[in-house]
């Protein structure tokens, strides 16, 4: 899935293959990188409005038909620097230090509530999940199998660090009392 900071950047992508009418570009969107959460139109048009007010796709014509108008939108050579920039740099490698599943863990802790069954539960939720990805890897659809790929090898390093943290669950009590 595509983190709301990149949509409009990959908005820019697809306009950068061919110029296309918002529908066609939520739908090749939903198709490609929306797998599972559409994205809305309201923010494929309110996207698609900043870029052109901020000089990265202009309307190259309206055309009247049948309901609204529909605007064809062409990306301009600022979008398409801005597409380049972005591929081009890497993803911060830097995995968030501060996990929600972390949190929970050190305030279970704190307050001397039950951190080990919390963790088994969540690793029962985390194998849930992986047979489920494991399942869509058995389809034909060759993005399908590469997203679940992806989620399957973060879902093995939580369950490598849950069970390390179980491990450690002992000793990381008695610096949290203190």
């Amino acid at each position: 899935m595509v983190s709301g900071m990149s949509v409009p950047l990959t908005l820019l992508g697809l306009l950068e293959r061919e110029p296309s009418h918002g529908y066609d570009l939520k739908r090749d969107y939903d198709t490609f990188f929306g797998r599972g959460r559409p994205l809305p139109f309201g923010q494929v048009y309110s996207t698609l409005g900043r870029l052109a007010r901020d000089g990265k796709v202009v309307i190259s014509e309206v055309e009247a038909g049948e309901g609204p108008e529909r605007k064809r939108y062409v990306i301009t050579e600022l979008g398409a620097t801005e597409v380049d920039a972005w591929l081009t740099q890497p993803v911060e490698p830097e995995p968030h230090l501060q996990t929600v599943l972390f949190s929970k863990v050190m305030l279970s802790l704190m307050l001397d509530r039950p951190a080990r069954e919390y963790l088994d539960m969540q690793r029962a939720a985390h194998l849930k999940r992986m047979r489920e990805l494991h399942e869509i890897k058995k389809g034909d659809d060759l993005i399908e199998a590469m997203l679940a790929d992806h989620g399957l090898f973060h879902l093995e390093a939580d369950l490598r660090w849950i069970d390390l943290t179980v491990a450690r669950l002992d000793h990381l009590a008695g610096l949290v009392r203190r």
